[in-house]
C-alpha cells in the first residue's frame, strides 16, 4: 500500500516526518512523493503560529481532494497541530481519518492498519503526552540531500517564553544519550552523510534532565573526532547558557562551521522581561561581543520577534537600532502571534496586525540591505563550498552553500559556470552578490578523498 506524506514546519519535524515513513515501511507501507498514487496521505502539521496552523488546514483540506481525485482511502493529520488541537479537529475536520500526536508518533505504522482493517467503526484520534523522543534504532527513511542530515539531540523545552506555545506541542526537555547520538552520527556517515546539522528546541540545555553537567560541551568535543562527517552545526543556542566553553570548541574544532544561531527575540529590556526571557540587553550585547572576540570570522544568525502587546515605537525603534548596530549575517524576524495557552494571550495592549506588520516589512528591509553589504564584500574572494546539486530554480545552475549558509533557511551560492557533484566541495569564486543569494564559478572540485583522506 502507498503512502504519501506532506511535511510542514520545522526541522525538528522533517526529523519527525522521517521516523514516520521509517515506521510505515516496518509495517509493509511504500512512501510515494506522487499524493495522487497514495491510498494513504499524512499531513505532519505544525501548529507554531497562527501562519503555520492556517497552512496545515489548507494543506489537509487542498489533500482530501485526493479522495475523489485519487486513490486516497485514508488521510490523517499528525505533528504538533494535532497534539494541540486535535479533539477540535476531530470534531470539525470531517475530512479528515485520523489524527496522531507528537507522542504517538512510533505507532504511525499500526494505527494505519488498524484505520484500513476497521474503516469506519475504529477510534480517530491518538494523543498520548508529547513523550517520545526516537533513537540511533529507530527506524528512519530521509528524504531530500543524502549528504547532509539533521539529528536531533533532544525534544520539548522547560523554558516559559510567554509567547512560545512549544511546551504544550513537545512537551518538556527531553535529551538523548550521548552514545546514542553518536551511533546515528556513525550510521549517517556509514551512509555518505557530509554534513550534519544537530538541532532542538533548547540546544544548550542538553544533558540538563539528565544531570550531566556540561554535557553538550562533551558531545561536541567527541563529535568533532569523528570520521566521515566534515560540517557539524549548531541550532538555538539560549543566550545565558551559550558557554565560553561551546564556543571555543566551535572556534578550536576544525569540523565546526563558525556559525551561531542565537535567537534573542528582543533587545529591549521591558519586553525581554514580559516574554519570560532570561538576561537582558546588557546581557545580549557582551554575549554577542565575546561570540566575536572567540569565534572572529563567525556568522551571527538570530531572531526576533516585533509587535509583542505593549511593544512602543520607542521599543520598536531600539530593536532596529541593534539590528543596524550588530549587523547580524542572517535575521528571521516573526511578527508576534497570539497564541492560546500561553502567558501572553491575554496581556493587555494587543496592538493591530497592521501594526505588527508593519515593523516586521520594516526590520526585514533593513536587514535586507545589510545582508546585501556584507555579500556585496565577498565579490572576488574564494570559498569552499558544499555543492548541493542542480538549483530548483532551473536545471542551468549549480546550487552550493557556503559554511555559513545552513540548508532551507538560509541564502546559497548559484554556480553558473564549472562543473561539481552533489555531495563534493569545490572552491568558488564569488561573483555577483544578492541581498541573501550569491553567485559563483568553480575555481577547482575538492574531492572528499584528496581533502582530508579517506573515511574510516
Amino acid at each position: 500500500m502507498k503512502v504519501g506524506l506532506a511535511n510542514l514546519g520545522c526541522s525538528k519535524n522533517q526529523v519527525d516526518a522521517e521516523v514516520m515513513l521509517g515506521f510505515l515501511a516496518k509495517e509493509g507501507f511504500t512512501f510515494t512523493p506522487d499524493q495522487r498514487e497514495a491510498e494513504v496521505i499524512i499531513v505532519n502539521t505544525c501548529g507554531f503560529i497562527e501562519a503555520s496552523r492556517e497552512e496545515s488546514i489548507d494543506t489537509l483540506l487542498e489533500l482530501a481532494q485526493m479522495k475523489e481525485e485519487g486513490h486516497c482511502r485514508l488521510l490523517i493529520a499528525a505533528g504538533c497541530l494535532t497534539q494541540r488541537y486535535g479533539k477540535e479537529m476531530v470534531r470539525e475536520m470531517p475530512e479528515i481519518d485520523a489524527v496522531v500526536g507528537t507522542g504517538d508518533l512510533p505507532r504511525i505504522g499500526e494505527i494505519c492498519l488498524d484505520l484500513i482493517q476497521k474503516k469506519g467503526v475504529a477510534k480517530r484520534e491518538w494523543l498520548s503526552p508529547p513523550q517520545y523522543l526516537y533513537d540511533e534504532l529507530t527506524p528512519r527513511i530521509r528524504f531530500g540531500q543524502k549528504h547532509w542530515a539533521y539529528v536531533k539531540v533532544s525534544e520539548g523545552c522547560n523554558k516559559q517564553c510567554s509567547f512560545c506555545s512549544i511546551p504544550i506541542m513537545r512537551g518538556r526537555l527531553k535529551s538523548r544519550s550521548l552514545d546514542s547520538i553518536v551511533q546515528e552520527v556513525q550510521q549517517l556517515a556509514g551512509a555518505g552523510v557530509r554534513e550534519i546539522n544537530l538541532i532542538a528546541q533548547d540546544m544548550t540545555s542538553y544533558g540538563e534532565d539528565l544531570r550531566e553537567r556540561g554535557a553538550l560541551a562533551k558531545l561536541l568535543r567527541v563529535l568533532g573526532k569523528m570520521e566521515g562527517i566534515e560540517w557539524f552545526r549548531l541550532f538555538y543556542t539560549y543566550p545565558t547558557t551559550l558557554t565560553d566553553e561551546i564556543l571555543e570548541i566551535l572556534a578550536s574544532e576544525p569540523k565546526f562551521c563558525n556559525y551561531v544561531d542565537l535567537p534573542l527575540q528582543h533587545i529591549d529590556d521591558d519586553i525581554l522581561k514580559k516574554m519570560n526571557r532570561y538576561g537582558d540587553g546588557a546581557l545580549i550585547r557582551k554575549l554577542i561581543e565575546r561570540i566575536r572576540f572567540i569565534i572572529p570570522n563567525v556568522v551571527l544568525r538570530s531572531t526576533f520577534v516585533v509587535g509583542f502587546p505593549g511593544e512602543t515605537e520607542e521599543q520598536f525603534q531600539r530593536l532596529v537600532d541593534f539590528v543596524e548596530e550588530t549587523q547580524f549575517d542572517r535575521l528571521g524576524v516573526f511578527s508576534f502571534s497570539k497564541e492560546e495557552g500561553t502567558p501572553s494571550f491575554s496581556l493587555p495592549n494587543q496592538l493591530p496586525e497592521s501594526v505588527k506588520k508593519r515593523r516586521q516589512s520594516k526590520l526585514l528591509r533593513l536587514q535586507s540591505k545589510i545582508s546585501h553589504q556584507k555579500n556585496k564584500r565577498l565579490i572576488g574572494t574564494r570559498h569552499r563550498v558544499m555543492v548541493d546539486g542542480l538549483s530548483p530554480e532551473t536545471d542551468l545552475l549549480l546550487q552550493a552553500r557556503l559554511e555559513g549558509q545552513a540548508p532551507e533557511i538560509d541564502g546559497v551560492v548559484y554556480i553558473n559556470d564549472g562543473i561539481a557533484s552533489a555531495g563534493e566541495f569545490a572552491e568558488v569564486e564569488i561573483t555577483e552578490a544578492h541581498p541573501y543569494d550569491l553567485v559563483g564559478r568553480v575555481v577547482s572540485p575538492l574531492s572528499f578523498h584528496s581533502h582530508f583522506g579517506p573515511p574510516q
